[in-house]
């Protein structure tokens, strides 16, 4: 069934199984060979059940000169059969970067007919405005909070008590466990290493790595923290931030911390 609320188009395949459409309103565009394929004031993004958020553009606002159909097609049982193009564009190629639905399922979102997406990672660069972004869209309904605390955060690694705060900054980000920033002079900076790993966040910025190294114990990437974050989540700069996964123990007001099950478990 597909139904109209508030704009936004709505496909339950399922019951369980959701696809929607939103109107975004920003300026998306994205750049391969530093040329800007897409470009348009009227994205669409999916959400869809177990897949992270996606744009949509609508066909007048790809250069579709840059596009080239190819012989890969896949289908998707709540959208239907999906076209494949390849990105040519300042001496690149992204090949199978962007894909169509032609001929969407009855009940699907009817916009998807008129609609081009594309794969965040092999396309070169990502603006929302002017702001850069990293990873996939911003999920508006993706939080993240960094609430100030007195709670006292030590956390261990190979017997040895690497930070102790009673200043943290608590980051709750929407699906995440709590992470604890902790103010550098806080932690045993003795005992960590710079990292040669970044990871980059759609919802905070780049951030940098450190490794402990605790008696002849080296864990890898056991930290992080941002530099220089987005202006969006200003109160992490330069705060250092554990794995909870990753080492002996995080301890919260005396209280030795469950560890999560994570992509970075």
């Amino acid at each position: 069934m597909s139904q109209l609320i508030e704009d936004r188009t709505i496909y339950r395949g399922d019951g369980e199984h959701v696809v929607r459409l939103e109107p975004c309103g920003k300026r998306v565009r994205t750049y391969l060979g530093g040329v800007p394929v897409a470009d348009s004031t009227r994205v669409q993004l999916m959400f869809e059940t177990g897949h992270l958020p996606v744009y949509y553009f609508p066909v007048e606002d790809v250069r579709l000169d840059h596009l080239q159909p190819t012989d890969h097609h896949t289908h998707c049982p709540y959208k239907g059969d999906a076209s494949y193009y390849s990105a040519r564009a300042g001496g690149k190629i992204a090949e199978n970067a962007a894909w169509h639905y032609r001929a969407p399922l009855p009940g699907a979102p009817r916009e998807l007919t008129g609609l081009i997406a594309f794969y965040w990672g092999k396309m070169d660069r990502w603006l929302e405005e002017d702001d850069e972004v990293w990873v996939h869209p911003r999920d508006p309904y993706h939080r993240v909070d960094v609430l100030r605390s007195s709670r006292h955060v030590q956390v261990k690694v190979g017997g040895e008590i690497i930070a102790d705060s009673r200043r943290p900054r608590l980051l709750f980000e929407t699906g995440l466990p709590t992470r604890y920033y902790l103010p550098k002079v806080d932690a045993r900076l003795d005992l960590l290493e710079d990292s040669d790993t970044t990871s980059r966040c759609p919802y905070k910025g780049v951030a940098s790595y450190y490794s402990a190294r605790v008696g002849q114990e080296i864990i890898k990437d056991v930290a992080w923290y941002y530099p220089l974050p987005i202006p969006e989540c200003p109160k992490i700069e330069n705060m250092v931030c554990f794995f909870n996964e990753r080492v002996e123990a995080v301890i919260v007001d005396g209280e030795v911390q469950p560890k999560p099950t994570t992509p970075w478990s």
